[in-house]
């Protein structure tokens, strides 16, 4: 299973960033996507996942909206008025079953955001 993520970059406070993952090979089926970030010297954390609901972390609700394509085995996370505390690497996490039925927890190489004041 390979998952490639796009997307990310620098920009400035209050712009925008799109970021999409998609997984490949052997899949059965997915349960959970999402992303997570760490910022320097922290741990990384949860920013949105989906299945049958939605989470959101308290500090992207209202900015960053996660979509996920189930044909396409594909989920996007859309940044919005992004500030300076978003800045981390942000990972892609897949929680998926295998076509021989193990369940396994994919993630995705990390992808840099940069947000500028």
């Amino acid at each position: 299973v390979q998952l490639q993520a796009s997307g990310g970059g620098l920009v400035q406070a209050g712009g925008s960033l799109r970021f999409s993952c998609a997984a490949s090979g052997n899949i059965e089926s997915i349960n959970v996507m999402g992303w997570y970030r760490q910022a320097p010297g922290k741990q990384r954390v949860l920013v949105a996942r989906i299945n049958n609901i939605i989470n959101y972390a308290d500090s992207v609700k209202g900015r960053f909206t996660i979509s996920r394509d189930n044909a396409k085995n594909t989920v996007d996370l859309q940044m919005n008025s992004l500030k300076p505390e978003d800045t981390a690497v942000y990972y892609c996490n897949v929680d998926l079953i295998l076509r021989n039925g193990v369940r396994y927890l994919y993630w995705g190489q990390g992808t840099q955001v940069t947000v500028s004041s």
